[in-house]
Formats: C-alpha cells, structure tokens, sequence
C-alpha cells in the first residue's frame, strides 16, 4: 500500500535565481491554484498571489512571467527535514 503524502512542497524557481518554496495540503489544491491563477497570466508581468499555508498576516507576491521553474515535492509525516 502506498503512502499519501500529508502535504505538498512547491518550489518556484524564479529568474534571477531566486527560490521561492510554499505548501499545499493535497496535490488538488496546487493544480487548481495553477491552472485558476498562474497559467491564465502566465505571460504577465503583473503581480499574482500565492496562497502561504502557514504564515497568517504574509503574502507572497510573484510576476507569472518570472516564473523559469516548478518543481513539487510530496512531504510525509516521517520525512526527515531536509532544509539545506
């Protein structure tokens, strides 16, 4: 039986190298949150926002066309803190 993750980890990796990291609770709310606000102003250079699961009262602001980069990673309970 395979495992669930608990949680998703997103990595955007933004143009000047820049790496921005956020959390989803299920790879469901991501997709929505990509295909709802990202892909639609993909080639924007306005400002969108990316939902912070933990941090109440911050907002994290990017530019869609800043964005060279996604790379999703499945967090479990019993991962090991990789934070480098």
């Amino acid at each position: 039986m395979a495992n669930a993750a608990n949680e998703y980890a997103v990595y955007l990796l933004l143009s000047g190298g820049h790496r921005e990291e956020v959390r989803f609770p299920t790879m469901q709310d991501f997709q929505k949150w990509y295909s709802n606000e990202l892909m639609p102003k993909s080639g924007s250079t306005d400002f969108t926002t990316v939902p912070l699961k933990n941090a109440q009262g911050e907002y994290l602001l990017v530019r869609p066309s800043c964005i060279e980069g996604i790379r999703i990673e499945p967090v479990f309970a019993s991962s090991v803190d990789r934070s480098y």
